[in-house]
């Protein structure tokens, strides 16, 4: 039984017995699936009900990590611990959450704890800060629309979780690591790939009219038809990973205009087409992200919390570790891997070494010289190079890093910038079938072009 099953079946048997109390009764349920979802994550989050007095009231919950326990058999918080998670406001389901989201109540505990999460049990809202550390509602989740809906769906614990599990098992990790730092790409990778799977979620949800000029927009820029159950799954996840590998890679080519000096200046989703420089993929992300479309498909949300996550990205910290050449292992293969790693499976999506990739050039290099008696190598303008499966452009962009070197070493002037420009124009060559590598190799690319 998953955490969701548990959760919706201990709620019902709770109220079905009728010894319960609107609020209080039903703190178990709610602590039994943070903690277990909590169990998933690193460092783990465990959720205390009824926390003491700190100066602003008594919060119905608290969430911690392990380093705020003593260590022992016992394991209790440490002394004037506050919960580095947040706090959580609970309240009947009869209520109102966003109301209570809205109290003078939650105004306080914010002011104290920074975070909080409030809930009836069928609706969560997150409030948190903002980039200027000011509150407002980051995420929000609802299992039914009032009351009564939500205890019928409550009376059938495995199709209520069937229905919601997913996503909203997504969306407490979410909850739960919000107040995490976040500088490293692994971790980046993994909130974006949370996000996409919310997104693919609701794609599939919506009727097929909705997609369709997003549909023919990716048959068109791909030259192919996405047919039978199989196209149906490529199609959809292709588009989720295009949207949301779009938005990543304009957000890493606008931090390069945008140095981290002015919190005030953020990034905007809906400039991303701005960024990205290939006329296909900017005529199919306009596609994707026209406002009508992304209303129907109740996208907008999501990207709304994928732009909120990237503003509070560590940049200093997740730029240093995150080399533009290892774009691909650093953060496609984590995103991929999280996101869906059948597809990723299926279609071979791997890193190939950059040891490897490096060797294999420089070979080639070799041979073009000394055997075949072309002294600049790859850097002749007779040779051609063509990658017919270029993936995320890692042999692409080593190439061009070779002729780039080759140009360096015979004296660099201004000619040479012009040589290599026309090199990646007319001589070096790559075709890709996925959408989501594509877009990571021109954002390869044409930091390397801009760096070089």
């Amino acid at each position: 039984m998953t955490p969701v099953e548990t959760y919706f079946k201990e709620l019902r048997d709770i109220r079905q017995s009728g010894a319960g109390v609107d609020e209080t009764s039903y703190y178990t349920p709610l602590a039994n699936l943070l903690n277990e979802i909590g169990k998933q994550l690193k460092p783990k989050v465990r959720c205390i009900m009824n926390l003491r007095n700190q100066g602003a009231g008594m919060p119905d919950g608290g969430l911690f990590t392990p380093d705020q326990f003593s260590k022992g058999p016992h394991s209790t918080p440490q002394r004037d611990t506050k919960p580095s998670r947040g706090v959580i406001e609970a309240k009947p389901t009869k209520d109102d959450a966003w109301l209570t989201a809205d109290s003078e109540q939650v105004s306080r505990y914010w002011k104290e704890y920074r975070q909080v999460l409030v809930t009836n049990y069928r609706d969560f809202i997150l409030v948190g800060r903002d980039a200027e550390g000011q509150p407002v509602k980051l995420e929000t989740f609802r299992l039914a629309k009032d009351e009564s809906a939500f205890w019928s769906e409550a009376a059938n614990p495995r199709k209520a979780a069937e229905q919601h599990g997913e996503r909203f098992t997504e969306y407490l990790k979410r909850v739960l690591l919000s107040a995490a730092p976040l500088s490293s790409p692994k971790d980046l990778a993994w909130f974006l790939a949370s996000y996409a799977r919310d997104a693919k979620s609701r794609i599939e949800q919506a009727d097929l009219p909705a997609l369709t000029g997003v549909r023919n927009a990716l048959e068109e820029g791909l030259g192919l038809k996405f047919q039978g159950s199989k196209g149906e799954h490529f199609f959809r996840s292709s588009l989720v990973q295009t949207l949301f590998y779009g938005i990543f890679s304009a957000w890493v080519l606008w931090s390069k205009k945008h140095p981290r000096t002015n919190r005030r200046v953020l990034f905007d989703w809906k400039l991303a087409a701005h960024y990205l420089r290939v006329p296909i993929l900017r005529k199919l992300f306009h596609e994707i992200t026209e406002p009508g479309q992304l209303d129907e498909l109740r996208l907008s949300e999501v990207l709304d919390w994928t732009a909120n996550a990237l503003n509070r990205v560590d940049r200093t910290s997740f730029f240093a570790e995150f080399q533009e050449g290892h774009a691909v292992q650093y953060f496609y293969e984590p995103f991929l891997e999280a996101f869906d790693p059948e597809l990723r499976k299926e279609l071979g999506v791997w890193f190939t070494p950059t040891e490897i990739v490096q060797y294999t050039v420089a070979r080639v290099n070799t041979v073009l010289r000394e055997e075949l008696d072309i002294p600049d190598g790859l850097a002749d303008p007779r040779v051609y190079v063509l990658d017919p499966c270029c993936g995320t452009g890692a042999y692409l962009v080593e190439v061009l890093k070779r002729i780039g070197k080759t140009l360096e070493e015979k004296g660099a002037d201004a000619l040479h910038a012009d040589d290599l420009k026309r090199a990646a124009m007319e001589r070096v060559f790559g075709f890709e079938i996925l959408p989501a590598p594509f877009v990571v190799a021109h954002l390869q690319l044409g930091l390397l072009l801009q760096n070089l």
